[in-house]
């Protein structure tokens, strides 16, 4: 039995090396916990409550119902109402709203006459499955609504079906391609995984080689052997960045409406950010295999929780709290906005402070990590 004793003696050393590991212990308690978090409360494709902003031009009994109706339905959250139209189209584009319902003037006599005026729903349709749900709803929630107005000598436009013609125009991708959506987001996402993780694996790289007491002999300050490491990975970065862009723009023909130069400060921004992450997890981890296991355990809330997978609106307040924690959630706005709808600085800009915040808050924790390192 000489072998049973040679297993058990292995499997003890396991035991005891997995205990003194407690970084690897607690990401396999954590991840799948994480998981189970987030597809069984966070997650969900079909989103409600959507901002939506009112431009109304006729203001009767019969609007104020369908106002009423779209309200009371669990797709529209009605946040107020638009000045001009131009005030609406500029709350789509900068994401403050997902849907603009504009009721123009003589809507509700030619309502009373039979002759189905049109009621115009604009929706954000960057991200299809975000709308497509809603739209789908706003024909029986608007019928619904007139149903109680249209009585007496009126009760037959009941008959039709809708008394009102319903003009949907989804803005920024109206065919609903999801290439649209899903190839700009791929940006995001290959940056946050291959910056976070070849900074921190070339920072734990040094220690496991003995080189780290070289570096920290040398009489550079925290904050030079941080720019010094992470300015080469900025050209991978953007590296990176050109090969996604043309794919999108060449391959899947993805339009490119805004300006290279926001697109280049969300990406420049954003890089930064990443490598401040990397860089601080070097500094926590002691080896190449938990640097990973950390690039890891960042990486996956910060998808789930961005709107790349799932639409950020569908998700509770609590889980769209910690999304906006992460630069991903902020960044995939930024790209998607220039992209698809030509944004400017002014409508990104609260999406650009976020990023600049979590830099300055990352570069700070790996300052006060590296200093005690040195200590």
């Amino acid at each position: 039995m000489s072998w049973l004793h040679r297993i058990l003696a292995i499997l003890t050393k396991e035991f005891i090396q997995m205990r003194r590991d407690r970084m690897t212990f607690g990401m396999m308690i954590m991840v799948p916990v994480i998981q189970l978090t987030l597809f069984g409360f966070a997650i969900n494709s079909d989103p409600r409550h959507l901002p939506t902003l009112l431009y109304l031009e006729d203001n009767s009994s019969a609007v104020r119902s369908i106002v009423s109706g779209l309200s009371n339905s669990s797709y529209f959250d009605i946040k107020g109402q638009a000045s001009s139209a131009e005030a609406g189209t500029r709350a789509l584009q900068s994401g403050d709203v997902a849907f603009v319902v504009t009721v123009p003037a003589g809507f509700t006599r030619a309502l009373l006459r039979g002759d189905k005026p049109d009621l115009l729903i604009e929706a954000d349709a960057s991200d299809p499955s975000a709308a497509s749900n809603a739209i789908g709803m706003i024909d029986q929630t608007v019928q619904s609504a007139l149903r109680p107005e249209l009585k007496g000598e009126w009760a037959p436009l009941n008959q039709t079906d809708p008394p009102v013609n319903i003009v949907v125009h989804r803005m920024y991708n109206p065919e609903g391609i999801s290439q649209y959506n899903i190839v700009p987001g791929l940006l995001g996402v290959i940056l946050t995984m291959t910056m976070i993780m070849i900074t921190s694996i070339a920072m734990t790289r040094e220690t496991e080689r003995g080189n780290m007491e070289n570096l920290l002999a040398m009489p550079a300050r925290p904050w030079e052997v941080m720019v010094g490491k992470i300015t080469p990975y900025v050209g991978v970065g953007l590296i990176q960045t050109g090969i996604v862009l043309l794919a999108a723009y060449y391959v899947f023909h993805v339009p490119f409406i805004g300006s290279p130069w926001i697109m280049a400060l969300g990406v420049g921004l954003f890089i930064i950010a990443n490598l401040a992450v990397g860089f601080t997890f070097s500094t926590i981890a002691r080896s190449q295999m938990q640097a990973m296991q950390m690039t890891f355990f960042f990486f996956l809330p910060s998808m789930m929780l961005s709107g790349f997978m799932f639409p950020f609106r569908g998700m509770p307040d609590w889980a769209q709290a910690i999304g906006q924690i992460f630069p991903l959630t902020h960044f995939l706005r930024i790209v998607r906005s220039v992209m698809l709808k030509g944004s400017d600085l002014t409508a990104m800009w609260p999406n650009i402070w976020p990023m600049l915040i979590f830099i300055v808050v990352a570069m700070t924790v790996a300052m006060m990590r590296y200093r005690s390192t040195l200590d």
